[in-house]
């Protein structure tokens, strides 16, 4: 794929790609003017088991500045739930990192290396500043990570492993956002929720799944959505696949929050264009404690694009999911386990049916929040379940 340019998606202005501003004048977020060139779907199959099977899609000039883990191709398997007829799991956790922010962070660490970038910051609540940790140490480029104090230890102890300087924030996961924001003007900002790169690597995740099901879609996805980098990725991928004419749909896609913080929901369920920043609360899936969705607007777009919409569950039902997802073998974290409820509340409001072809996306890995885990792991499905637990 060859990519020139940036432009706002606000105002329009044009920027080179290698620009060391991360957004636009205006404020505006960027987007890439692609110029990709069609996937060779009748060599994929023997082509490596990775994001990188898919490499005319992705913005990488020259293979050689490739850097990978091995990342993607993550398994789909089914997940019998109730009285539906097929529901799958994609289980994008056992990415090499423990997320699936590993596939965003091999397309934007691959790209700074061809860019020539030696150093780089990011602010993450956790599991985007441990990948692009592990990625810019095998590229060898410099890496700081701001997260909130109160991150998960495990992913914190990660970051630092991999060699990148951790700076821990008093306060809130917007207050880390806002204390980076001065060094973002002097180093490069590899930032998952500003940088365009990334949201190219997180669409090859609808790559895999149409792949997986034989070139085809499935009806409806839901996901965990915080910031919005799973949403996007899936429906830049689909709709990647279907103006090629490899599929002829783009599934429902819907968005899943935690009742807690739960901005994007509110906006698509008043009809309103922009979303409003809300406060922030604890909520054991810190992953998508976003208050304020910097692509708002697009993700609500895309929302009424693909017929889809959004879901909250409770913190009880956080649970309920995370208990039903490990007594049937798969370990996630919190932030993960919101979508399995969701399907329940969807059903109820008539917006789901059981013969729908349901996918989950399965986004963290429960070893990343084992301590926060550890009081729930002894409770039994019906104290879960009765709420004894809370």
């Amino acid at each position: 794929m060859k990519s020139d340019s940036f432009s706002c998606s606000a105002c329009g202005r044009g920027y080179p790609i290698g620009t060391t501003h991360f957004r636009c004048g205006c404020g505006g977020t960027f987007k890439i003017n692609r110029s990709g060139r069609p996937l060779p779907i009748s060599s994929l199959k023997d082509r490596e088991k990775s994001i990188w099977r898919y490499r005319e899609a992705l913005p990488i000039t020259n293979e050689s500045n490739i850097i990978s883990l091995g990342e993607g191709f993550t398994p789909l398997i089914p997940f019998p739930y109730k009285d539906f007829e097929k529901v799958l799991i994609k289980l994008d956790y056992v990415c090499p990192t423990g997320s699936f922010k590993d596939r965003g962070s091999s397309v934007l660490i691959s790209k700074l290396k061809e860019l020539g970038i030696k150093n780089c910051i990011v602010d993450s609540s956790g599991n985007a500043g441990a990948s692009i940790a592990a990625y810019t140490s095998r590229a060898g480029i410099g890496c700081e990570v701001y997260c909130p104090a109160h991150t998960s230890e495990g992913k914190l102890i990660q970051i630092s492993a991999y060699g990148a300087k951790l700076i821990k924030i008093p306060g809130t996961r917007a207050e880390t956002a806002l204390a980076i924001q001065e060094k973002a003007a002097k180093v490069y900002y590899a930032s998952p929720n500003w940088n365009p790169f990334f949201v190219e690597g997180v669409k090859t995740m609808a790559f895999e799944i149409s792949e997986q099901l034989g070139w085809k879609t499935p009806d409806v996805i839901l996901c965990p959505t915080g910031y919005g980098g799973v949403f996007i990725g899936l429906y830049y991928g689909f709709k990647d696949l279907l103006d090629q004419g490899v599929v002829d749909k783009i599934p429902r896609l819907i968005g899943v929050q935690s009742e807690a913080i739960s901005p994007i929901y509110k906006a698509f369920s008043q009809k309103t264009v922009e979303i409003k920043e809300v406060p922030s609360k604890d909520t054991l899936a810190e992953g998508i404690g976003c208050v304020r969705p910097i692509k708002g607007r697009e993700i609500l777009e895309i929302a009424q694009l693909t017929r889809g919409g959004f879901e909250i569950v409770s913190e009880m039902e956080i649970i309920q999911g995370w208990k039903e997802l490990s007594q049937r073998g798969v370990y996630v974290e919190p932030t993960s386990a919101v979508v399995v409820k969701a399907i329940d509340r969807l059903t109820n409001k008539g917006l789901l049916n059981q013969k729908d072809n349901i996918v989950l996306v399965l986004t963290g890995s429960g070893l990343k929040a084992t301590k926060k885990l550890a009081k729930y792991v002894t409770r039994k499905i019906e104290e879960v379940n009765n709420g004894s637990w809370y």
